[in-house]
């Protein structure tokens, strides 16, 4: 893309931003610019800021809904992942349970509460 004398214009970060869906190295090279300079131009223009914000916020949202109408066509592997991350609080979570009996040593290494100097 084109740069102007000044450098990269807000309006070509929220260009970018967009057809890049909100993906930083993706919108870097639509600019042709590197991603540290993308993050320079970013904190200089707050309307960027809240492009990247919304076009993510977008994607999640986006992300979410074939989330669900994959759960509503009965994929198995969509409602394991939705109640693993969203029934939480309903005991739907994998954990380790373990029990110990008798006494527990624990030995330190390279203890840094003891280290010489």
């Amino acid at each position: 893309m084109a740069k102007n004398g000044n450098g990269v214009t807000a309006e070509q970060m929220i260009s970018a931003i967009k057809e890049a869906r909100g993906f930083v190295t993706k919108a870097s090279d639509i600019l042709g610019i590197s991603r540290n300079t993308f993050y320079v131009y970013l904190k200089r223009y707050a309307t960027a800021q809240q492009a990247l914000e919304d076009t993510r916020e977008k994607r999640h949202e986006w992300v979410e809904n074939k989330l669900m109408q994959a759960i509503d066509e009965g994929n198995l592997t969509a409602i394991i992942f939705y109640l693993k991350t969203q029934g939480k609080h309903l005991g739907y979570v994998e954990r380790q349970e373990v029990e110990q009996s008798g006494k527990l040593e624990i030995e330190y290494v390279n203890d840094w509460r003891h280290a010489q100097d």
